[in-house]
């Protein structure tokens, strides 16, 4: 899955492609360097990020994805609100990534009947404040039973199990402890029997480990997604299609014995 934001302030690469001519090239781009999924972000949920208006997110995102269509691949529209998910997937969006796993009122209604698929995050708190102290007796047991009754939601609002993927929400709330906590025993999330979704790409916790800034963070995002790999993740949300093309492919190689 290949990050496309669309926003002036994301972490990793806040107002690079807010404009809607680069931010279709670097979908583009993305595409061409592997990338199976394109995942477009209207509004940032970095740590201390205020929220923008519904009225904005369609703004940037709408446009983004009509031009995409045309790419045949599947495109995810990252956002917690029912109105724009209702909008994406009227222009043809197939996957809706929730940081919010649905919680706003009318989401569920909004993607239940479309057929489309969903990503349920694990989010503690809201971005402008998630970040400050985060607290739990097992970070990886409140996880999953968060994850585990969201799909339980989901399900009963009519979303099929095989519609459905969960995402433990690195940096989303937790500490780097809290993250390596869940990295190391990601293999546990098996058990909601739903496809496991890792976004550790350039995060702050690789800069916590390696004392890196952003722009210097592909080896220890390519660690990552090998480790994410080992741990059971089906999807990897990442910055570096490319280059984390490879390391499936070595890990692919290793697994298969070829």
């Amino acid at each position: 899955m290949g990050v496309v934001n669309v926003t002036p302030d994301s972490f990793s690469d806040g107002g690079r492609f807010l404009d809607p001519e680069a931010a279709v090239s670097h979908a583009r781009r993305l595409a061409a360097e592997g990338a199976d999924i394109l995942d477009i972000g209207g509004e940032s949920t970095r740590p201390g990020a205020a929220p923008v208006s519904e009225q904005e997110e369609l703004k940037r995102v709408i446009p983004i994805l009509d031009a995409l269509l045309s790419l045949d691949k599947p495109i995810s529209v990252d956002t917690r609100r029912p109105a724009v998910m209702k909008a994406a997937l009227a222009a043809g969006a197939s996957m809706i990534n929730d940081v919010q796993a649905l919680a706003e009122p009318y989401a569920f209604e909004a993607v239940a009947a479309t057929g489309c698929a969903v990503c349920l995050m694990h989010m503690k708190g809201e971005p402008a404040t998630m970040q400050r102290e985060p607290r739990y007796d097992d970070v990886v047991g409140e996880v999953k039973g968060f994850l585990k009754e969201a799909l339980r939601k989901a399900m009963f609002a009519g979303i099929g199990r095989d519609r459905l993927v969960v995402d433990p929400g690195f940096g989303f709330g937790k500490t780097p402890k809290h993250n390596m906590e869940i990295l190391r025993r990601l293999p546990e999330f098996a058990s909601l029997g739903v496809p496991l979704l890792a976004g550790l790409s350039r995060k702050s916790t690789i800069g916590h480990i390696t004392g890196r800034p952003v722009g210097e963070r592909l080896a220890g995002s390519l660690a990552m997604a090998l480790l994410a790999l080992h741990g059971g993740a089906k999807i990897l949300r990442v910055h570096d299609v490319k280059e984390t093309r490879d390391v499936i492919a070595v890990w692919q190689a290793f697994q298969n014995d070829t």
